[in-house]
């Protein structure tokens, strides 16, 4: 079983999202016994907050379903648990860094470099482009997903 976690600031826009976008492209490609996924926060500023409005409307428009959650901060066994560990700007793998002391396993990257790019992707929060937002992280999981089925991590689906 492969487990991917998502990280941003607040866990109430892009990781989220993030989270919502790959379990849909997981239900298509029929995977979801093999892969599971979870989101989280590098910060406390949002922890117990619902995901944001705007995000949920941009998942609606876009038919990815998504389910009641509440922000939380990332714990010392959502290291150890996952295998993927995706963070959607620089802020957040230096918090990541940090609150790992250094990553010592190596599963912290920047979700967009999965697609072959060093680039973060659009905070909506100060953007309010939740369509660019959209489109960085599907780019991106697309690419992980790629990977992870190249690797075999996945299994035969």
């Amino acid at each position: 079983m492969t487990h991917i976690l998502f990280v941003c600031h607040g866990n109430i826009c892009r990781s989220p999202m993030a989270e919502f976008i790959m379990k849909a492209l997981i239900r298509k490609a029929g995977c979801e016994k093999a892969i599971t996924m979870d989101s989280v926060a590098a910060t406390t500023e949002e922890i117990g907050n619902d995901m944001y409005p705007p995000a949920k409307r941009m998942l609606t428009k876009k038919g990815i379903p998504f389910s009641p959650r509440r922000a939380r901060l990332i714990t010392a066994s959502d290291y150890a648990r996952a295998d993927y560990i995706l963070c959607m700007d620089e802020e957040n793998l230096a918090d990541l860094a940090r609150l790992t002391c250094g990553d010592p396993e190596k599963k912290v990257s920047l979700l967009l470099s999965w697609a072959g790019r060093r680039a973060e992707v659009a905070d909506p929060w100060y953007t309010g482009n939740f369509e660019e937002t959209y489109e960085d992280i599907l780019e991106g999981c697309e690419a992980l997903l790629k990977s992870i089925n190249r690797q075999g991590a996945a299994g035969s689906w």
